[in-house]
């Protein structure tokens, strides 16, 4: 690792130098640099051992530099020939005042809500990405519909 921070340190700021060059853009640039030696690191054992692991690092982000300007022009050409794509519409008022209402529980019983009505999520799912029981779940849910009733006018009891 050590061989690879140095050879990172000696090498990053005539890379980006290259790449502004390259691209114009020093934001490009040091986006570009970075990926680069992302894949470098990923790879250090193979360009450890080449003889100028310098020349590596140069030509995967020529390659890299051309190949975000190819994207970015299809998209530009993409944009001009169908235009801007339709405004998001807006949230009619029965959202609006869900989300308001949401805003008001406690946060987890709020997340235990929107996960299980809103994303399909099982009891047991939640219970797994939120590291507690499926009863604490439960309660979640149960308390958090009997907060949210009155904030939204609806009757909740149980048939």
């Amino acid at each position: 690792m050590d061989t690879f921070v140095t050879f990172y340190r000696d090498t990053y700021p005539g890379l980006v130098a290259q790449l502004v060059a390259y691209t114009g853009d020093l934001g490009e640039a040091q986006d570009v640099a970075q990926e680069v030696y992302v894949r470098a690191w990923q790879r250090w054992r193979r360009i450890s051992t080449y003889d100028e692991p310098r020349a590596w690092i140069s030509r995967v982000a020529h390659n890299l530099a051309i190949s975000r300007w190819r994207r970015a022009r299809v998209a530009v050409a993409s944009w001009t020939r169908h235009g801007p794509p339709p405004p998001p519409a807006e949230p009619d008022a029965a959202t609006a005042d869900l989300v308001a209402a949401l805003r008001r529980l406690p946060e987890a019983q709020r997340r235990a809500l929107v996960m299980y009505h809103i994303g399909g999520f099982t009891v047991g799912d939640i219970a797994r990405a939120e590291g507690v029981p499926e009863g604490t779940v439960k309660a979640r849910l149960s308390r958090g519909r009997q907060a949210l009733a009155p904030l939204l006018a609806v009757d909740v009891r149980q048939p």
